[in-house]
């Protein structure tokens, strides 16, 4: 169930991530030799890179080249323009794009290695906040509150909590698709797990209606002590994608059960939204399966996935606001 976290755990049972090196691109002869020649030469044909000899010059070009250049080193630059080379050969033979280094030849803008994917998702990040604001307003200012200023809902705090790690976890998306490098891409990786731990959290206390501090505490341990050896286990020890995606897997099925079944049992007034997200979010999935090149070199299925993502978190928020007034008007009935 989610906005970025259901359909990240969708996405997790289909993602198969190659390794970095293991790509047709990549292994691809006249592909090396055009890289290993750029790194003695700095040249791709005519083009030719400052940043493989000693930055001098850089300080005359334009801010926005200079930031760009800055930000591409000489092995970057020389990948790229390589991966243009070959790609401009294949297209002459007839063949079509293949993957570099795991990843689809993109057409970069200034810094953006993948433009329209850092777009989208700094576009979800966004709706998460106007999500998270939103809700904020409802339960603080429009639903009644306790007379020491707190709400009668009870999952208040992990909601705002929910809302802020979902952010975080969309700007580093956007950050790694940016700049696709082994810090931004531990840093995506750490914090999609960590938001999928803490959205199976969420939907355990909450599909359980479990209230009391001590037995939350008793039920989030093992899954926090789990992702937090997890996420240290890909950051100091081994990036292992295959285990990440098994991981995932686990997290994401639970999670996607507690929640299904949940809407299926209860007589919840909102589970109709709660059911679209479901179905909304595995009918995104097909665009993991179907995985395709970028369109002029922008648009792939990977993007498209993250498209489908923002009109069901601005869903997912709403079906939250209203679980939160159903909650609510249920408590104060009861005091009555």
């Amino acid at each position: 169930m989610r906005d970025r976290s259901l359909l990240l755990l969708i996405s997790s049972l289909l993602l198969v991530v190659g390794a970095v090196n293991g790509s047709p691109g990549d292994a691809d002869p006249s592909y090396r030799s055009c890289v290993e020649q750029c790194g003695v030469s700095g040249c791709v044909g005519d083009k030719c890179f400052l940043q493989c000899g000693d930055g001098e010059g850089l300080e005359q070009e334009p801010i926005h080249v200079m930031l760009e250049r800055r930000v591409w080193d000489c092995q970057s630059e020389c990948r790229f323009h390589c991966m243009l080379s070959r790609e401009d050969e294949r297209r002459q033979l007839g063949l079509g794009p293949v993957k570099y280094h795991g990843k689809w030849p993109f057409r970069r803008i200034y810094v953006a290695q993948e433009p329209v994917s850092v777009a989208l998702s700094l576009l979800n990040l966004f709706m998460h906040f106007l999500g998270l604001l939103s809700f904020y307003n409802f339960v603080y200012k429009k639903l009644p509150l306790r007379p020491d200023g707190r709400t009668h809902y009870e999952y208040t705090v992990l909601w705002l909590a929910y809302g802020i790690l979902s952010m975080s976890s969309w700007f580093w998306s956007a950050v790694f698709h940016s700049r696709d490098v082994n810090i931004t891409e531990k840093l995506d990786y750490s914090f999609a797990v960590a938001l999928l731990g803490y959205s199976l959290i969420l939907a355990i206390l909450r599909a359980f209606d479990v209230r009391d501090e001590a037995a939350r505490v008793m039920l989030a341990a093992p899954i926090i002590a789990f992702v937090t050896t997890h996420i240290l286990y890909l950051n100091f020890y081994q990036l292992d994608y295959g285990l990440n995606m098994k991981v995932c897997v686990a997290m994401g099925v639970a999670q996607l059960l507690v929640w299904a079944i949940w809407a299926g049992i209860s007589r919840h007034p909102s589970r109709r939204k709660l059911w679209a997200v479901v179905i909304g979010g595995a009918a995104a999935m097909l665009l993991e399966i179907y995985d395709f090149p970028p369109y002029h070199g922008l648009v792939d299925a990977h993007a498209l996935w993250h498209a489908t993502t923002i009109p069901l978190t601005c869903l997912w928020w709403s079906f939250i606001k209203k679980d939160a007034d159903f909650r609510t008007s249920t408590l104060l009935k009861k005091k009555k």
